[in-house]
């Protein structure tokens, strides 16, 4: 019979195979077995994908809205959509860990720099066409149908 790797040595070699072991091991109780530096890494990184994700949607909701008011000659149902579909995840993101809502209150103001940044890029506006703070509040940016005049 084949020896198997350790967890820690799975890792390296293949993840979805260490992710299958160390679930069963925590479901088995077998804590002394478990690749801990590993798993910490992972849950670890889990709260960081969410966050980079809210932050990411956000943007993409800012973005549209500030091209939306300020090209209204080139407004598209894709603007429109993207909207709404970041709109959704962000919303999806805050009822699955309703904790985020603090994460994104105070990573509000970078987020709007950025979409803004990202907004004059894609018009060829000059920045100055943007305000320099967010003219939207959060709560309206996660209003399903908001959009500015």
């Amino acid at each position: 019979m084949l020896s198997t790797p350790t967890t820690s040595k799975l890792y390296d070699q293949d993840f979805a195979q260490w992710i299958d072991q160390t679930v069963q091991l925590l479901k088995e109780g077998k804590l002394d077995e478990l690749d801990i530096k590993n798993l910490i890494e992972e849950v670890e990184s889990l709260g960081r994908s969410d966050k980079r994700a809210m932050s990411s949607n956000l943007i993409i909701v800012i973005l549209h809205l500030l091209k939306w008011r300020y090209q209204p000659e080139k407004r598209s149902g894709s603007w429109k959509g993207s909207i709404i579909e970041h709109r959704r995840r962000a919303k999806r993101l805050l009822k699955d860990s309703p904790s985020l809502r603090s994460y994104l209150e105070s990573e509000f103001a970078d987020c709007y720099a950025n979409a803004r940044l990202q907004a004059a890029g894609e018009t060829g506006l000059d920045i100055k066409a943007f305000p320099v703070d967010c003219p939207y509040e959060l709560e309206e940016l996660l209003i399903d149908g908001f959009l500015p005049e």
